[in-house]
């Protein structure tokens, strides 16, 4: 339920129809409220169905999978057309990209290199970050906005380590936008040359669809989720530059296959740099860290942004 990106009860009017409608992930439009075109059913008992006419009653045989993402829109709305999907879904995302090129410009004078850090429920993120913040904290400034639908409990986790922390309650919404974030940098003192962590509401669908400004995209995949999560989700993995392929010290304890799991992710997104890391033993982030500090190195160099 996302009163953000819609995707749940948030509501706009079809300025053609004046009819209620929901918009879904990356702002897509995926419900149709108070919808009454001659549908009446009933599921007492069987099947009852009125649809303007007498029902027909056969049974075909069942159907395996219904896509309803084929159309231009990525999605197939009752009641509107693709076209008039993708024209909502414009204004909510050029209305978000607006926010989010004051944000860049923010983080360009600043020098400072800003990451959004996005996973499902449940990765690791926070102990990816609090591990990250510790080893770093001796030679890089670092802040750090949260977001989760309720409590700051891992924005006062991530101040423990020494390091800003501002959390963002987003309510029912599902993920942040630039809107948000850019309130949240105005309770931060960016140093120059410092790095911003942007942790994500945990959802691997809406969030990838709303820039806040950042340089990159990381995605953080823990070995409990199954290999198959980047086709699953590719829209997450393919707007990333990292993935994180986290708790590796459960992999002795777990059926899942590695080489399967890198080749879907690879599939969606050949670009797609992988480490594979453990929040809990430390392994592999070394290489992380490296990678943070190559490109921030980077973003400090007058240079390298005129680049």
């Amino acid at each position: 339920m996302c009163t953000v990106c819609g995707c749940g009860t948030a509501n706009l009017v079809d300025a053609h129809t004046h009819e209620a409608v929901v918009t879904g992930p990356t702002g897509r439009v995926h419900g149709l409220l108070g919808h009454d075109h001659g549908h009446s059913h009933s599921h007492e008992h069987g099947h009852s169905h009125e649809h303007g006419q007498e029902a027909d009653h056969h049974h075909e045989p069942a159907v395996t999978a219904i896509d309803f993402g084929k159309g231009l829109a990525g999605v197939s709305i009752a009641g509107l057309s693709q076209e008039r999907t993708i024209s909502i879904e414009r204004d909510i995302l050029s209305k978000n990209n607006a926010y989010a090129d004051a944000n860049r410009g923010r983080f360009r004078d600043a020098g400072v290199f800003a990451m959004n850090v996005l996973s499902s429920p449940g990765s690791g993120k926070t102990s990816l970050l609090v591990r990250t913040i510790l080893a770093l904290r001796d030679r890089w400034s670092v802040a750090v906005i949260e977001g989760d639908q309720q409590t700051s409990n891992d924005a006062e986790r991530i101040r423990q380590t020494g390091a800003q922390a501002v959390q963002i309650n987003t309510g029912k919404g599902c993920h942040l936008d630039a809107h948000m974030v850019g309130h949240a940098l105005e309770q931060l003192s960016l140093e120059p040359g410092g790095l911003l962590f942007i942790e994500n509401v945990g959802n691997l669908v809406c969030p990838a669809a709303f820039d806040l400004g950042e340089a990159c995209k990381v995605v953080v995949l823990s070995v409990t989720e199954g290999e198959d999560k980047p086709l699953k989700y590719p829209d997450m993995f393919a707007a990333a530059a990292l993935m994180l392929l986290n708790k590796s010290d459960l992999l002795p304890h777990l059926d899942f296959n590695i080489d399967a799991c890198l080749a879907a992710a690879l599939r969606v997104n050949p670009r797609l740099q992988i480490l594979t890391v453990s929040a809990r033993t430390g392994e592999g982030l070394g290489a992380f860290y490296a990678w943070i500090e190559g490109r921030a190195a980077a973003t400090k160099t007058p240079m390298a942004r005129l680049g």
